[in-house]
């Protein structure tokens, strides 16, 4: 056992977080069947709708416990968070993972119903911010972590250990891990759990649009897609295909 099984209530320490595009009933089920922690990724389905579509879609697959990652980063024209939100707890989830920016709007609903929060974070002082806004747990995530990796680009090798030091409530180290290994390592650095990047190109579905991940110049980048990415000759970043509101939900906290 350890602090995250204890307090999520799944078998094994690994985690599958919020990923734009991939984070759809068929993974998520399969990671809470195998006994790890699935999320859902709310901004993944156009509508709240179809987000309560797909927790149920999900409940089809399995009878293990799940959550639903709700990415909440800053945006002139925001998502409906508050419509996300209802729906989380209208269908009864029990977990949430929050990501993108100060989980603090959110957390009286989401407690007041029994849901519990992990946030994810990319900095030890955001994790200690959000252990005193009464999270119930922290992932963090190294520079190694996709989505958005924060601004300080601290590895994970540095930056677990570090917060862990300051760490109380049971934290996920998000970024770098890809087998054994690296649980081994992870363990050693005094984590809880491990969050792990899953491969992303035999998960999209047709029609699917994957964003560039940090388009520089003229160089050619991998996209979710497995596809590759040249920025177009007017500009530095090229012209990719719109990310979606609140964009990748595998995101930092701020």
């Amino acid at each position: 056992l350890s602090k995250i099984t204890e307090a999520f209530g799944v078998e094994h320490p690994i985690a599958q977080g919020g990923m734009q595009w991939v984070g759809r009933a068929e993974l998520v089920a399969a990671v809470a069947n195998a006994g790890g922690l699935g999320f859902i990724t709310a901004l993944t389905q156009p509508t709240p709708a179809d987000l309560a579509n797909e927790i149920a879609r999900t409940r089809d697959l399995t009878d293990k416990p799940f959550g639903v990652n709700l990415t909440i980063l800053p945006a002139i024209n925001p998502p409906p968070y508050d419509e996300y939100r209802q729906v989380i707890v209208d269908a009864g989830i029990k977990i949430v993972e929050t990501a993108g920016s100060n989980p603090a709007p959110h957390l009286p609903m989401f407690h007041d119903n029994g849901i519990k929060v992990l946030h994810k974070c990319t900095s030890v002082r955001h994790a200690v911010k959000a252990q005193s806004l009464g999270v119930d747990g922290i992932s963090i995530d190294g520079f190694e972590c996709a989505g958005h990796p924060g601004e300080d680009d601290i590895p994970g090798l540095v930056l677990i250990p570090a917060a862990a030091d300051k760490i109380e409530i049971p934290m996920i180290a998000s970024g770098g891990f890809a087998d054994s290994r690296g649980l081994v390592a992870g363990g050693l650095l005094w984590s809880s759990a491990f969050s792990f990047d899953i491969a992303k190109a035999n998960l999209m579905r047709p029609g699917d649009r994957a964003a560039p991940s940090n388009g520089v110049g003229g160089t050619a980048l991998p996209t979710q897609s497995g596809q590759r990415y040249a920025p177009s000759s007017g500009s530095s970043a090229g012209s990719a295909a719109p990310a979606p509101p609140g964009g990748s939900s595998n995101t930092t906290g701020r």
